[in-house]
């Protein structure tokens, strides 16, 4: 038999460096969680994604991409989002992003990546 002990509903306050205080009512908030994605087309200026959520339109979220051997995190706003197959009880979306607010280093590792994936390309 396993038995567990309640957790306390407070941690000593000499212990917190911050005083944190009980809300009364409601306060609402988000968290953010990488989920897989598929990228299926990329370009300097945005890419379509495969996903088996919707994405918003209009949203704002952060991506976290692995090109080649980088990997980098940047901005990029929902422009459409659809349905794009339902498998019994999978439904997969197809969503339009633009990446906002890039840095020149981030832009150059972009199409520094979509160079290399031409000149394979060619040499294949």
């Amino acid at each position: 038999m396993v038995h567990s002990r309640p957790m306390p509903d407070s941690i000593d306050d000499t212990k917190r460096d911050k005083e944190r205080i009980e809300i009364l009512g409601e306060l609402h908030g988000e968290v953010m969680v990488f989920q897989p994605i598929a990228i299926k087309e990329i370009s300097a200026g945005g890419a379509q994604l495969e996903t088996i959520f919707p994405l918003q339109l209009n949203s704002l979220h952060d991506f976290r991409l692995t090109l080649g051997d980088r990997s980098l995190v940047l901005k990029g706003r929902v422009a459409h989002c659809r349905i794009s197959d339902v498998d019994q009880e999978l439904v997969t979306y197809r969503s339009g992003v633009e990446f906002v607010e890039l840095s020149d280093r981030v832009s150059a590792v972009i199409e520094g990546f979509i160079d290399a994936v031409k000149t394979g390309r060619r040499l294949v």
